[in-house]
């Protein structure tokens, strides 16, 4: 079946000007949202993602106790002007339940939940603009705010969307590609490089399969280089801020020995 778009026109470029493998550019802000232990926003090109983490704290309904781990709670909620599309969205909307379910069962690995039994985490996910590849937008900012949040993780997790146009493969995808092109969400821990998620709404030809993926990790590995220096610049913003309670604080008792 032709085409309905020109999702690659015949000097190898996208609709939004990009190559072929070409990411967007991402943008990561870590500082503190409203009460949250940790929180993150971060936008892949027009697509924004907002993630607040409060946690670990008690469970406030004893079925979601678990004796031996903390529960991992996602909540999903999306802006009325995210997106062309004006319908309101509930909180049990279908869609968000599963985006919802699928950023649970994405973490729970990676998450020492072990070392916080009898406790909850909240992670509530607010999309603030739509323009293809929420899912690892969602997933990307989850890992940055539960890192803020001091929570322990055995690695990041780096998601990307990824498709193919005839026979040429693309990564990062708007949403005028992802609805006219077959194609699938990855996520990937870099350190070990082991898959923690593949999900796909669309056929994707078997033969394609290995090669998507292998480009996939890659794309993956350059995401969580970006997600590394916030995390990084984001402690360092930290431990100034803490040097320099502790000088004023050690300075204020020098006046005060002064004066005695």
């Amino acid at each position: 079946m032709a085409s309905r778009v020109e999702i690659i026109n015949q000097g190898g470029f996208r609709s939004d000007g990009r190559r072929q493998f070409e990411l967007r550019n991402i943008e990561i802000d870590l500082s503190q949202q409203g009460q949250a232990d940790g929180s993150a926003s971060v936008s892949h090109g027009l697509t924004q993602v907002i993630v607040s983490v409060f946690g670990p704290r008690e469970a406030k309904i004893r079925s979601h106790t678990f004796h031996d781990r903390a529960n991992l709670n996602v909540e999903v909620s999306v802006a009325a002007f995210s997106t062309g599309d004006r319908r309101k969205r509930s909180r049990g909307d279908k869609r968000l339940l599963e985006f919802a379910a699928t950023v649970k069962s994405t973490f729970e690995p990676v998450v020492q939940t072990n070392l916080y039994p009898r406790s909850q985490i909240d992670i509530f996910i607010h999309v603030m603009q739509q323009d293809g590849g929420l899912l690892q937008a969602g997933i990307n900012a989850t890992t940055l705010a539960l890192m803020n949040a001091g929570i322990p993780m055995v690695d990041f997790v780096c998601a990307i969307t990824s498709g193919v146009h005839s026979t040429s493969p693309l990564l990062d995808l708007t949403t005028l590609e992802e609805n006219d092109v077959p194609n699938m969400t990855l996520a990937m821990m870099p350190k070990t490089q082991k898959i923690s998620l593949v999900t796909m709404e669309t056929r994707l030809h078997v033969d394609r399969f290995s090669e998507i993926v292998k480009l996939a990790t890659q794309a993956g590995l350059a995401i969580h280089r970006e997600m590394k220096v916030a995390i990084i610049g984001r402690a360092k913003v930290l431990t100034e801020s803490l040097e320099s309670g502790n000088r004023q604080s050690g300075s204020g008792m020098e006046v005060e020995e002064k004066y005695e």
